[in-house]
């Protein structure tokens, strides 16, 4: 999709940055905090992209990222930030910069890659623009010291798999921000996108070998188990409200064909619009996978994977001002609702995000890198090129834009937590 500019600079706002958090009055205007940071990242472009490059070129999956964990932390601690390692997880940290007592703004950054495919839905690009923010945001709270604000870096680790931030979230990682925020590259730019809740299960059927010619009806085919199990979920599908779906796959379907597999294993994914949809869809799921089980005479062995994922909690003010924030840099968003969906645009997902978000207010925009769609090679392609850098740092300036537009504007602030408390 092409990336269209308008132009570029800061918002065009003259007003007075207004009451921080502590109640001094601030006299200088909120675009000028804004161009500090842009300028900050801009010093650091080089140093940003090899953070990106280092992440890239050496992909890790879940929970085994201990270069990018290493990269990163180093960093941050060469940059002046309080860096706290394997906060709560092995491959996780926190890092801090700024007043304790000020407003606490966290950011995000995720690392881990995807299995075969190296970083194909672009988490050295995420962990790049946190980075960012960070150091944006830092410079801004150095220069204007009335600005009372903490910046809080969190490393979060395995997004792809289990969930890294539902695990520090349950650490209580994430309970004394204020606000929470990060990006993540696409194929289109969009200050929001439907955030499905999600959990995953592993099916596994136990049966009995036999010698598949000789005397096929002392086994009892645990392959057969796992084939009605994945034909009746596929026929629950026509009945499912919409925006709820469930995709699978076969992990182990026996060791040869002349004997009655003893053992199949499925893996699949449950997702609903809302946490309730999706639990009464896993609900029906088992119901699915147990009458599998039954009708073929197997044992059914049922294990969660990793922690459910929940929905997304969108405050409407926090988005607007993110959407604001890139359109003055230049970023256009199509209003993807009037366009015919062609299976790439309107995009649905799930994050262990959505957990963070229903603690704190917080935004998960996407940007675009380019045409090709997340979780392909050639996304993997996309993400580690010069090309990326731009929309990856103009992204990031948004944000940073964002969090000092809220940090100078206690309306804003209250009518973000208000929305945020009304979600539920």
């Amino acid at each position: 999709m092409e990336r269209k500019r308008k132009h570029s600079g800061v918002t065009d706002s003259k007003a007075s940055a207004g009451n921080n958090q502590k109640g001094q009055k601030l006299t200088c205007p909120a675009s000028e905090l804004m161009q500090i940071g842009i300028e900050e990242i801009n010093s650091k472009a080089n140093e940003l992209n090899e953070i990106s490059q280092q992440i890239w070129e050496k992909p890790e999956l879940g929970f085994e990222e201990k270069h990018a964990h290493s990269v990163l932390t180093t960093y941050l601690k060469n940059q002046g930030f309080e860096v706290q390692k394997h906060t709560p997880l092995e491959t996780s940290f926190i890092a801090k910069f700024g007043d304790v007592d000020g407003l606490k703004v966290g950011v995000m950054c995720e690392y881990d890659a995807l299995p075969g495919i190296g970083h194909g839905c672009g988490h050295n690009l995420i962990a790049e623009a946190g980075v960012a923010v960070a150091i944006g945001l830092k410079k801004v709270i150095e220069t204007y010291s009335s600005l009372k604000a903490q910046i809080v870096v969190f490393g979060t680790p395995d997004e792809e798999g289990q969930g890294g931030k539902v695990f520090m979230a349950e650490e209580g990682c994430f309970g004394k921000i204020d606000i929470c925020m990060m990006t993540h590259p696409g194929s289109a730019d969009m200050p929001e996108f439907e955030v499905l809740a999600v959990s995953q299960l592993s099916m596994t059927y136990h049966g009995k070998e036999a010698h598949a010619s000789m005397c096929p009806w002392v086994g009892k085919n645990a392959l057969d188990a796992a084939i009605q199990c994945y034909n009746n979920i596929s026929m629950l599908r026509q009945q499912m409200q919409p925006g709820c779906s469930v995709h699978g796959i076969i992990v182990d379907g026996g060791a040869k064909p002349n004997i009655i597999p003893k053992r199949s294993e499925l893996h699949y994914y449950i997702r609903g619009q809302t946490c309730k949809t999706r639990d009464e869809l896993n609900e029906k799921v088992l119901a699915c996978a147990e009458a599998a089980a039954a009708s073929t005479g197997c044992l059914l062995e049922l294990k969660p994977i990793g922690k459910p994922y929940s929905d997304m909690k969108q405050a409407k003010s926090f988005v607007q001002t993110y959407k604001k924030q890139a359109e003055s840099l230049g970023v256009y968003f199509p209003d993807y609702k009037t366009l015919p969906c062609d299976g790439k645009d309107l995009s649905t997902g799930s994050t262990d995000m959505g957990n963070v978000s229903y603690i704190a207010p917080s935004i998960h925009p996407i940007y675009s890198i380019g045409d090709p769609c997340n979780h392909t090679v050639e996304f993997t392609r996309v993400a580690g090129l010069p090309e990326a850098q731009k929309p990856t740092l103009d992204s990031a300036k948004a944000l940073m834009m964002t969090a000092v537009e809220i940090l100078t504007n206690e309306e804003l602030l209250r009518t973000i937590k208000e929305e945020f408390q009304d979600s539920y």
